[in-house]
């Protein structure tokens, strides 16, 4: 299925000419060889950009013909190639024997480059083909080093960037009509080693892609690429599709070079996509709509990602005019709530690539979810973070150890968090752990924890069984809530502001010290708190008194049985809600008296 989704957003990327077509591939070039009508070299064209925003040149990308998979031996491309195929020319290796021995392959890559050439434009007539052919035949790369043309360029060639061909007027000879069909028709020869068989995804019988494509820019896998799918072991391997007639590649996965080739290029061109795909921790996220209008990505991954100019007001409108039938017109583009959409995790395994989760739907469905993540995680927030919102990427950085050296959000529950968002599914029970183990290693709760904290019970829905539990899983505090867990945060709460009214400016509370107990064990603490707090209340003045003592009397009667001796994991996430929810009732109370 993904195969197939990705094999159809290559062809919409090929109609808007955003990718190549089958059989060329986008290649950063650093270089261009000029030839004359004789095949001599007479110059160097420099290819190196600096991109938008950037201060250091980089190879410009361009299409060329579809480069080889390229892991040991000599395997020469077409047209574009690094100096040792394009020149003969190489300079590897500190000691005088590695050089001689880097030199010398340089010169069997040249000579096996010039038998590929030889081969696909032998039979073209037309110049710029026969000019490339003398380059072959004439070229010496024994003189290459020496070569005055060369010189001023020497270093960046030898770094290893690719090389292409001009002609005297400086256009790309891959460009030339001529020597492009003649590079398809030499594609569309029957190849004898060829593995036949029906694919996939098609359902025709075909040639087989014995190797997946490479995908390039993936953290944590290695820089050459990795395949989606492949094959290393016989034990993985079905009977008879083994390698020992090297076409178990193939047929384990049956998929035709033309479908292989297509998702390959979608793939990497999304996985490149800077705008429109995201990391978070070891996973990258590409998300993509099947016309391929990057206005469905804009407001899917800003809405998400939070990294636009789409607040979720804005998202709610949007979301909204979808749901009722419009289409939605945005970055000049009409949005339809019908269109495929498709969200992808990718995380790095060796030379391999493993998809973390994969999610498909209406992009209309696809955006009710996200509304629906905007109101779980909806509550009251202090006033310096009135115009922050708790993205995917705020909410999962709760549960990681910001004292650690390595802030990393483990992959599980990064993959897990992404497909309850999709697919409505309960939050996984690490988010929640994690959070809570913060809390406890903290002793305080911030406004993200207590967000999540709703938003996992809601998904949970613990309420089920436990009477009055639905009233907590509020945005601000319900004063009529009588849930057990609740009324204790509340408590807490109010025991500790009358410690701090008692004693101005004290930098210990019993927050920090009775503050994980007390969520946990509060027939065994709470005792001990109020004994506490009868100290703290003869310190405040009669009016603080009077209205303390009529708060902690009212929240004592909304428990009608005794203190629990111990609460579950859920229900000190409820005693946390509690606590998080009476102290914003004191900060925006003193904020008001502020202000009048």
């Amino acid at each position: 299925m993904i195969i197939q989704e990705l094999a159809a957003y290559f062809e919409s990327l090929s109609e808007q000419g955003r990718v190549g077509a089958e059989g060329w591939s986008k290649a950063k070039v650093s270089y261009g060889l000029q030839l004359d009508e004789d095949g001599g070299l007479v110059g160097i064209m420099p290819l190196l950009v600096i991109p938008d925003g950037g201060k250091k040149e980089v190879p410009k990308e361009l299409f060329v013909p579809e480069q080889v998979k390229r892991s040991s031996g000599i395997s020469p491309n077409f047209l574009c190639d690094n100096s040792s195929y394009m020149l003969g020319f190489d300079d590897k290796g500190k000691s005088d024997k590695d050089k001689i021995k880097s030199k010398k392959r340089a010169v069997e890559c040249f000579r096996a480059a010039g038998l590929l050439h030889h081969e696909i434009l032998d039979c073209v007539d037309d110049r710029d083909a026969k000019s490339l052919l003398r380059f072959f035949d004439t070229w010496n790369p024994e003189k290459a080093s020496g070569n005055e043309i060369l010189e001023e360029y020497k270093e960046g060639i030898l770094k290893g960037g690719n090389l292409i061909f001009v002609n005297s007027e400086l256009e790309y000879i891959h460009k030339n009509p001529n020597i492009r069909q003649a590079w398809d028709d030499y594609r569309a020869q029957k190849d004898d080693d060829a593995v036949y068989g029906t694919c996939l995804v098609t359902g025709r019988k075909t040639t087989i892609a014995r190797l997946h494509p490479n995908i390039k820019g993936i953290f944590g896998a290695q820089s050459s690429g990795a395949s989606l799918v492949s094959y290393n072991s016989t034990s993985l391997e079905s009977y008879g599709h083994d390698n020992a007639d090297n076409t178990g590649q193939g047929f384990n996965g049956p998929v035709s070079e033309s479908v292989a080739f297509k998702y390959g290029v979608a793939l990497n061109y999304l996985v490149n996509d800077r705008e429109h795909s995201k990391r978070i921790s070891d996973t990258t996220i590409v998300y993509w709509a099947e016309d391929a209008e990057t206005g469905y990505q804009d407001v899917w991954g800003d809405g998400f990602f939070g990294d636009g100019n789409i607040t979720s007001v804005k998202l709610n409108t949007i979301a909204e005019d979808i749901r009722k039938g419009k289409a939605v017109s945005f970055n000049d583009a009409l949005l339809y709530g019908d269109t495929k959409f498709y969200v992808m995790g990718i995380v790095p395994n060796a030379a391999r690539l493993s998809v973390s989760f994969f999610a498909e739907g209406s992009f209309g469905y696809m955006l009710s979810g996200l509304v629906r993540f905007y109101d779980e995680l909806s509550i009251v927030r202090p006033k310096y973070a009135e115009d922050q919102t708790i993205n995917i990427w705020s909410l999962l950085n709760e549960v990681a150890n910001k004292n650690s050296r390595e802030k990393k959000i483990p992959a599980p529950i990064v993959s897990s968090v992404f497909r309850a968002v999709l697919e409505g599914i309960a939050y996984p029970e690490g988010l929640f752990d994690n959070v809570m183990l913060r809390i406890r290693a903290e002793r305080d709760i911030n406004w993200r924890k207590a967000a999540v904290i709703k938003a996992y019970l809601i998904r949970r829905n613990i309420v089920e069984n436990k009477e009055g539990a639905s009233e907590v899983l509020t945005v601000e505090l319900n004063e009529r809530s009588e849930n057990m867990p609740y009324v204790l945060g509340r408590i807490f709460a109010v025991l500790e502001k009358i410690q701090q009214e008692a004693n101005p400016g004290i930098k210990s509370t019993i927050r920090d010290r009775y503050f994980n107990s007390a969520g946990s064990t509060p027939a065994t603490v709470f005792p001990i708190l109020f004994k506490l707090s009868q100290h703290h209340v003869k310190k405040l003045p009669d009016g603080s008194k009077i209205y303390y003592d009529k708060m902690i009397g009212e929240l004592q009667n909304k428990i009608h049985v005794a203190y629990p001796a111990r609460l579950s994991l859920q229900e000190q996430g409820v005693f946390y809600l509690g606590y998080y929810h009476q102290r914003q009732t004191f900060f925006k109370s003193k904020n008001k008296d502020e202000e009048e």
